[in-house]
């Protein structure tokens, strides 16, 4: 296998044992902390080296009994917000996607884009000033005397960065199991993110499992006349926007529980040293321009995907998940109808049932036997 053009270098690899109250395997899935240096194609820092986090965790036999990895390498891949270690790995027992199928012996990697989690993040994300106005009320007037204008106005990364990330993460991937594809996890802008790339670099991708794929009929097939995007360089989420925005989606009884909400609230804040230190503690992650991934795009993919709608999702209705899976162009598509979930639905009660999904499509292709159509699971009298 040639090795991309794009500069792939390993800067560390810590073995960590997983966190104390996660999954209790024998033999324990293992971590180890992977950072891809690449050349920036972020506007707010293009031509500058960005090192990417990548998140590992597998069990130790999982390599010494495979004569290949082929088919056994998973790339989970981040929403708008939310980096991909915390969404996809709670260090809560059950509640680890990436655990869940480590133990089944896939070799799970989760990374961040360009100014998520561990991530290099755009200097201009250090600067409050860079906030939406509204944002920035927030932090008036203990950080803030009042509103500021902006140091520099534009997104800081667009989906083609993000595009580009993950191009030099599955090359660096497909390098380190010398296998010649990967699969696919994700979530929300995750979507546009995961699937857009498929539909790049086909020759790179396996299978595809998406969680609310924040799909738009209507999307622009081509870029903005202006990149940079003029707008806010990044957002902001506290503590108070984290559980308001899942408690107007959170309908069923026990459809959560308190205590795994509060250490994910917990593990967002140490992903993002720098924006703890804002006022209470907040998350902060880059405005992502996105283009490109069209209704065209959709049709001519030929991935096989598995799409996940939580019915109670606020953020990216069902309905435009059912959107998705009616214009996909490939003839191995799976909708997954989940009932009592949200946005969230891998932190919530049917976590289960997305995992074992996952597994299956993943795994052998299918879901409960099914190559195609739609699958309703969850729903309780």
């Amino acid at each position: 296998m040639t090795t991309s053009l794009r500069t792939i270098t390993l800067l560390t690899a810590l073995l960590l044992p997983a966190a104390p109250v996660s999954l209790a395997a024998e033999p324990p899935v293992q971590r180890i902390d992977h950072y891809v240096r690449t050349v920036s194609t972020a506007p707010s820092m293009a031509g500058e080296f960005a090192n990417l986090y990548v998140r590992e965790k597998i069990l130790p036999a999982t390599v010494l009994r495979s004569a290949s990895l082929e088919g056994q390498v998973v790339l989970f891949i981040h929403g708008a917000g939310t980096p991909a270690e915390v969404a996809f790995d709670v260090p809560v027992e059950g509640y680890s996607w990436m655990n869940y199928l480590a133990e089944a012996g896939f070799d799970t990697f989760a990374m961040d884009t360009t100014g998520y989690g561990r991530s290099t993040r755009p200097h201009v994300m250090n600067d409050p000033c860079n906030l939406s106005e509204q944002a920035q009320q927030d932090f008036i007037p203990n950080m803030l005397q009042a509103t500021c204008t902006p140091s520099y106005g534009f997104g800081a990364t667009t989906i083609e960065s993000d595009w580009d990330d993950i191009n030099a993460v599955v090359d660096y991937l497909r390098e380190l199991r010398n296998v010649e594809t990967v699969h696919l996890v994700a979530w929300s802008l995750g979507g546009p993110r995961a699937a857009g790339y498929a539909a790049r670099h086909p020759e790179k991708v396996g299978r595809v499992v998406l969680l609310a794929p924040a799909y738009s009929r209507n999307r622009s097939a081509s870029a903005p006349a202006a990149v940079p995007v003029p707008g806010s360089a990044f957002t902001k989420q506290s503590e108070l926007d984290f559980f308001n925005g899942w408690n107007r989606q959170s309908s069923c009884t026990k459809q959560y529980d308190p205590q795994v909400a509060a250490t994910i609230w917990q593990d967002m804040l140490a992903s993002d040293p720098v924006g703890a230190t804002w006022g209470t503690g907040v998350r902060r992650a880059p405005s992502t321009a996105v283009w490109g991934w069209t209704r065209e795009v959709v049709g001519n993919t030929r991935a096989p995907m598995l799409l996940v709608a939580g019915i109670l999702d606020v953020q990216v209705p069902a309905a435009r998940v059912t959107e998705m899976y009616e214009d996909l162009g490939a003839s191995e598509k799976v909708l997954l109808d989940l009932g009592c979930a949200s946005h969230n639905a891998m932190w919530e009660i049917n976590a289960p049932l997305l995992f074992d999904a996952s597994l299956q499509w993943l795994r052998d292709g299918s879901l409960d036997g099914q190559t195609t159509g739609i699958v309703r699971k969850g729903y309780y009298e």
